[in-house]
């Protein structure tokens, strides 16, 4: 009975309390300062971050989840983190170029990544992956709360509407 209990709760948990972790790195050393800095300082390590969401694909590896992965969710995880990973990208490259696209792009990397986390999150549940994530545990349990906080700087970035306002010379 208690094994039942800690395996469908160890994953919310996790997520929940990592959540709050990074929320609170978010809080006490970014908001302070994020009205005083460039956008473009700020998304950038969070574009970089993004990029390596191709490691998403890892639930669909052989060795590292446990043979009976639900394809359910492993398929849309994987396919999903890997387009944001792209999108994230093609962002990183219109920021760094300043072109008049970086705000569009922004948004629609951060809407995609957001949107697929909360699909992940919500089909893990359903399809009850996490007994079959193996290695790939740590992606849900450290890295979807660190996402989660960052797709939401990138929500408040983008509602002070200056991403995309010309600069003289890239900072980069």
């Amino acid at each position: 009975m208690w094994h039942i209990i800690i395996e469908r709760l160890l994953l919310p948990v996790n997520l929940i309390l990592g959540t709050v972790v990074f929320s609170l790195v978010y809080r006490i050393y970014l908001h302070p300062r994020i009205s005083s800095l460039d956008p473009r300082q700020v998304l950038t390590p969070i574009l970089l971050l993004n990029s390596l969401r191709y490691l998403g694909l890892l639930f669909l590896a052989p060795g590292v989840t446990v043979p009976g992965m639900p394809q359910e969710f492993a398929v849309p995880a994987a396919v999903g983190d890997l387009i944001t990973a792209m999108l994230a990208l093609v962002a990183l490259y219109s920021l760094r170029r300043n072109l008049p696209t970086t705000t569009l792009l922004v948004g629609l990397f951060n809407i995609v990544g957001f949107t697929d986390l909360l699909s992940a999150i919500t089909n893990a549940t359903i399809y009850k992956a996490p007994a079959f994530m193996g290695a790939a545990y740590w992606i849900p349990a450290f890295w979807v709360p660190l996402l989660l906080v960052a797709h939401g700087v990138v929500f408040v970035l983008l509602s002070r509407k200056a991403i995309g306002r010309p600069v003289s010379s890239p900072s980069y």
